[in-house]
């Protein structure tokens, strides 16, 4: 016997859950999407030494192939995260995911230097939106105490992926060439999005947001779990959220306590890509040039960014435990690692394990500040702002690969820019520091204009 409609916070209703099957399937859904997008994004860092080789490339050239990429995801999260706020996660990240697979599988094929140029940053457009919307579409199906780690997690499949693409170049490139590194991570990528097309739900909270049909809210809640108490004739609000009548504008960003927030998020994901980019971009070339042979070289970057990417869920949820001032410690640790490093006085015997604790520090703190962006941004707004804040990161990820290519051009010992890159963990760590001081400062009450909760009519 069915009962009354009635009107059901959403926000309430999944606050005091715990996760179920469907969020672990949505999860690795979307950990596949990341890690794909690493291993793609990355290929170009391990495939380097190959590609110099074959294609008689300079450093700065280099430096523009990683670049492009770099330029395509801060376009493509500034694009395709608009339009996921418009038409939708799900099929946003669909058509993301499809084309950066399409897109990685022509790269096999780009024998000259301005065709590689043009596919790397088409390829870097698509993973620059899929990023951003797939932790995004995560947030708004679990309770907010849940938000940072399970946004770690999923970004953790990005640093898999970054690292996955060292071993699978020391396996396919000797024998296949480097072209047949992209045209496995390819199809890897185009399967996929079969899957995310036949698996991947639309958001509740996007529904209700935008007003669309209460019954497809219904329906995706009751595939969440089976249990919850909902109806097609319910009529869902969103408690938690002032109602969006106007299109995202900039503005919404700065708005109450995200005035210093976004800002100092900004600062610290600016300073923290471009350590990871210029590491990422340059990190095998460079060891390479200290004399490590090529395929320990690339083993030694992958370890250390697959560490990276577990110490990222390890500091996230330490840091829900003990405050933000554990994830600015180990920021803070990277420091002298860094600068010990570059000035050659770390004993050879022990070199190699030194760099592969300082790059997990790196990645694990990098992943650290990306997951807080998941707790300061309403549904209504919440991809574009991390599109936004990727844009920024990038930027940073965009200039990183030309200082790498500045520093070895300049005939500056290649083991000297670890020193030099210091100065990155060391911005990261201030802006920790800034963001636990704001958030313990209190905040004045809630303003909610006209008084209007989130709901699908």
């Amino acid at each position: 016997m069915t009962r009354p409609a009635r009107t059901i916070d959403l926000a309430r209703l999944l606050e005091d859950r715990k996760l179920t099957p469907f969020n672990y399937l949505l999860m690795t859904l979307s950990w596949l999407v990341t890690m794909f997008d690493g291993l793609d994004m990355m290929m170009v860092s391990f495939t380097a030494p190959y590609m110099q080789d074959e294609l008689h490339l300079t450093d700065y050239q280099l430096s523009g192939a990683f670049s492009a990429g770099t330029a395509g995801m801060i376009l493509g999260g500034l694009t395709f995260t608009y339009v996921g706020d418009r038409i939708g996660r799900r099929p946003t990240i669909i058509m993301c995911t499809l084309a950066f697979g399409i897109l990685t599988f022509l790269t096999g094929f780009a024998t000259y230097y301005p065709a590689l140029l043009a596919l790397r940053f088409l390829d870097g457009l698509a993973i620059g939106g899929a990023l951003p919307l797939a932790w995004a579409l995560n947030v708004e199906f679990i309770p907010t105490k849940l938000r940072a780690t399970v946004v770690a997690f999923i970004m953790m499949g990005f640093s898999i992926g970054s690292s996955l693409a060292g071993p699978l170049t020391n396996w396919i490139a000797p024998t296949y060439g480097w072209e047949g590194v992209y045209f496995v991570g390819g199809i890897g990528s185009v399967i996929c999005a079969i899957m995310i097309a036949i698996f991947l739900p639309e958001s509740p909270r996007f529904r209700i947001s935008k007003g669309i049909r209460p019954d497809l809210v219904a329906a995706a809640l009751k595939r969440l779990d089976a249990s919850i108490d909902v109806q097609p004739d319910d009529r869902f609000i969103l408690g938690d959220e002032i109602k969006q009548t106007r299109n995202f504008r900039l503005g919404d960003l700065f708005e109450g306590k995200l005035r210093l927030l976004t800002p100092i998020i900004w600062i610290g994901y600016f300073a923290s890509a471009l350590g990871i980019f210029f590491k990422s971009a340059f990190g095998p070339t460079i060891l390479e040039r200290m004399h490590i042979a090529r395929e320990v070289a690339a083993n030694v970057s992958a370890i250390g960014g697959l560490l990276g990417a577990i110490s990222g869920v390890i500091i996230m949820r330490l840091s829900a435990r003990y405050g933000l001032k554990f994830a600015a410690s180990c920021t803070l640790l990277i420091v002298p690692m860094a600068v010990a490093v570059g000035m050659e006085w770390i004993p050879s015997s022990i070199l190699l394990p030194v760099i592969v604790v300082q790059s997990m520090l790196v990645g694990g703190c990098h992943t650290a500040i990306i997951s807080q962006l998941a707790l300061y941004y309403p549904s209504a707004i919440r991809a574009s702002a991390g599109g936004w804040a990727s844009a920024v990161g990038k930027a940073g990820g965009f200039i990183g690969p030309f200082i790498g290519a500045a520093i070895l051009t300049a005939g500056i010992p290649a083991v000297r820019t670890y020193a030099l890159a210091a100065i990155c963990p060391f911005i990261l760590f201030l802006s920790i520091v800034a963001i636990s001081a704001l958030l313990r400062r209190p905040q004045p009450e809630a303003r909610t204009p006209g008084g209007v909760a989130m709901a699908a009519e």
